[in-house]
This record gives structure tokens, sequence and C-alpha cells, in this order.
């Protein structure tokens, strides 16, 4: 009977749980900040001496 109890317990847990997280969830779908994607894509197009450069300079700013 305390097994069946605790299995319940966990189930209705779980449940309540799944409600607040639909409840929750907004409509709309977020968009990402333009300036952080144009840092982004510039970051991916540099070429990978330049990155080493750019992250020992950040390095030794600290």
């Amino acid at each position: 009977m305390t097994l069946l109890s605790r299995f319940l317990a966990v189930i209705s847990v779980n449940i309540v749980i799944a409600c607040y997280i639909c409840m929750k969830e907004p409509s709309d779908k977020h968009e990402p900040d333009p300036a952080f994607l144009a840092s982004a894509k510039a970051s991916l197009s540099q070429k990978p001496n330049e990155a080493e450069d750019s992250s020992q300079t950040r390095q030794k700013e600290e």
C-alpha cells in the first residue's frame, strides 16, 4: 500500500510540474539580439590566428 501511495505521489507531482511548465511557456518565440548575432558571425568568420591573438590580448588585459 505504501508503494502505491508513493507512486501516485510521484505521478501527481510530475503532472503538476508539467502543467506549470506549459502555462509558463511564452506563446511567441524569442528573437535573438541582432548585436549578438553580428558579433557571433564576425567571430566565426575570423581567421584562427586572429582569434588566438584576440584571446591572448584579453588574457593580458585581465
